[in-house]
This record gives structure tokens, C-alpha cells and sequence, in this order.
């Protein structure tokens, strides 16, 4: 089971000491979504990203790439592989519920790799401060052999940038408690799976997704469509349904749109065709 939100803080140790000169979570702070217009232009991941704006390149699988103005990279679920190009993201996050999900031998030229599972201690507790960018996470459990739960198991990661809040629910197995909710706090764009059972099913993610209330939602970890053809049927009444040809997409705080959207990547590794 979850670990309540003190008992988190009291497994931390030390790290957690110099809470009072950390940068405060704006996305925490901050609960309600905040309206936007309409979506910017195409993006690919080699032009340069615009003035206070975020690049999300869907590489494959669970594996994102998000981008910044100032040129911090980051890679989600990074499983080791991102493309022919030689990319060195600034920050690699990992989940190791599978072995897509995450290597044993990242690039040791990345500068922060970020497991998303705990050290038998307690769970793994990210606050990295980019100046640019915050990165933090909410630890989950995952299920384990013959019947078993993994307690902090898999992290959902957030980054916060140029003022949204950007969350990556890795690879999930029971919806986030009242805590983890609180822990969240408002993503205004988030990346979730739509396997519909190796991770949590169809309702479920339905019902996160709902309760999310993101302004813009991501699907991802989808195989052969029929689960996300699935995820979408049953989302069409509360989202706008977009789908695109593109592998990646620009946003700004201002750019979010004004009713909820699903917005459909197509999985493209990193190359030079871009």
C-alpha cells in the first residue's frame, strides 16, 4: 500500500532537510487548470524550441522526449535506446516494472538518471532543480510475482516548465489514492498508457483520466490500437479527440486548449529525417 505523505518525508532522511531552500512546486500549489486558446504549430524534434514553450516528441512505447527553449532534454521511461541520432538527454527517468521501461547501463553521459523504484528503504524521492525545469515524482506500487505488490515500484514523474506541469504516469498498476492525487496536484499535460491490462485496464485509466481533468492527454504504451481505439471511444464525450500524423507537438501556457483534449501521437525514434 501507499505510504501516507509524512510517513514519505520521515523515509526521505536527509535529503529532505533543506526542504525550506527548495523551489516550491507550482503545480501543487496551484489546482485548477488554467485556460487556454488553441495549440501551436507542428514541431519536429530538431527545431529549435520557441520562447516559453515545451517540445514533446513521442519516440516509442512509454519513452518521451520533452524539450526546452534553453535546450534541456529529457527522456521518460527511458529504456536505453532513443534512435540512430546520438541524443544525450540532460535526464533520464526509468520504471522498472519492465525491462522496455528502463536499462541496467544507461549512457553514462547523462547527467541525471532518475529510477523510479525504491531502495528497499523507502521510495525513490526526486527533487531536481534545473533551474529551467523541476523534476519530481509520486511513488505508486506495482504488482509482483505470484500475486504480490511491489510497494514503490514505479514513479509517476512531473516536470515542471515554463509554467505547466507536465506529468508521466510511467507504468501504472492501481489508480493514484487521495494522496498521490494531492501529491500530483494539477497536470496540464500528462502521459498515460492505454494497454488496457498490463498496466491498470481500460475503466481505470478512463476514471484517472477523468479525474485528472488535464487539458491535454497523451496516450502512450499502446500496441496494436484496439486498446487505445477503446480508450478513446469511451473518452469522446468529455475530451476533444484529436489525432495527428506528427510525433511531436509545441505547447505554451497559453496555448492549452480550452475544453480537455486527447491529441494522438504517431511513435517515431529520433533521426535525422527531422
Amino acid at each position: 500500500m501507499f505510504r501516507p505523505l509524512v510517513a514519505l518525508v520521515a523515509l526521505a532522511g536527509p535529503a529532505l532537510a533543506q526542504d525550506a531552500e527548495r523551489r516550491a512546486s507550482h503545480c501543487i500549489a496551484l489546482v485548477e487548470n488554467v485556460p487556454g486558446l488553441e495549440y501551436v504549430q507542428k514541431a519536429a524534434w530538431t527545431d529549435p524550441v520557441g520562447q516559453d514553450a515545451v517540445r514533446i516528441t513521442y519516440v516509442d512505447h512509454s519513452v518521451y522526449v520533452v524539450q526546452t527553449q534553453a535546450g534541456l532534454a529529457v527522456a521518460t521511461d527511458y529504456n536505453g535506446y532513443l534512435g540512430p541520432e546520438d541524443f544525450v538527454p540532460d535526464v533520464a527517468t526509468m520504471n522498472h516494472a519492465h525491462g522496455s521501461h528502463w536499462t541496467p547501463n544507461p549512457d553514462p553521459r547523462i547527467p541525471h538518471v532518475l529510477q523510479g523504484w525504491g531502495d528497499g528503504e523507502g521510495p525513490a524521492a526526486h527533487h531536481l532543480d534545473l533551474g529551467e525545469m523541476l523534476v519530481r515524482n509520486v511513488p505508486t506500487d506495482i504488482r509482483s510475482g505470484y500475486g504480490g505488490v511491489e510497494e514503490d515500484g514505479n514513479s509517476i514523474f512531473v516536470f515542471e516548465v515554463a509554467g505547466l506541469c507536465i506529468g508521466h504516469l510511467g507504468h501504472l498498476h492501481h489508480e493514484p489514492n487521495a494522496e498521490q492525487y494531492a501529491a500530483l496536484g494539477r497536470l496540464d499535460i500528462v502521459m498515460a498508457p492505454v494497454d488496457g491490462g498490463m498496466t491498470v485496464d481500460i475503466a481505470t485509466m478512463q476514471r484517472i483520466i477523468s479525474r485528472l481533468r488535464s487539458s491535454v492527454v497523451l496516450p502512450m504504451h499502446w500496441f496494436s490500437g484496439y486498446s487505445l481505439e477503446q480508450f478513446l471511444e469511451g473518452m469522446a464525450g468529455e475530451f476533444v479527440i484529436e489525432r495527428r500524423r506528427e510525433s511531436s507537438l509545441t505547447m505554451t501556457l497559453r496555448d492549452l486548449p480550452s475544453r480537455p483534449t486527447i491529441v494522438v501521437l504517431q511513435p517515431l525514434v529520433l533521426s535525422a529525417r527531422d
